[in-house]
């Protein structure tokens, strides 16, 4: 069995790298950034990176303002898991 995401997005926006990652975040948030990897030990660095990567790819999202303000507005969509998990059922994704 394979988990596939739901919502693809485009693997290149945000590289998985030091460099990847500072390109696409903001200059405080860069420094930021780089102080949090250099302070890191080792068995750390990954963990930093991939927290970082994340925040980068939101950064980037082009939808990312707009869904922002309608979860601050309170417009935001939402639903159930009860709701969720009856659709995914619906639809044959439920692996039980």
């Amino acid at each position: 069995m394979t988990a596939q995401p739901i919502h693809h997005h485009e693997p290149d926006r945000v590289p998985r790298n030091a460099d990847g990652i500072a390109a696409a975040l903001s200059g405080e948030r860069r420094m930021e950034f780089y102080r949090e990897l250099l302070a890191a030990a080792p068995e750390q660095a990954e963990g930093v990176l991939r927290r970082w990567w994340c925040e980068a790819m939101l950064d980037t999202d082009t939808a990312g303002d707009r869904l922002t303000a309608a979860a601050l507005d309170g417009t935001l969509p939402t639903t159930t898991v009860e709701d969720l998990i009856a659709r995914r059922r619906q639809a044959g994704s439920l692996v039980e």
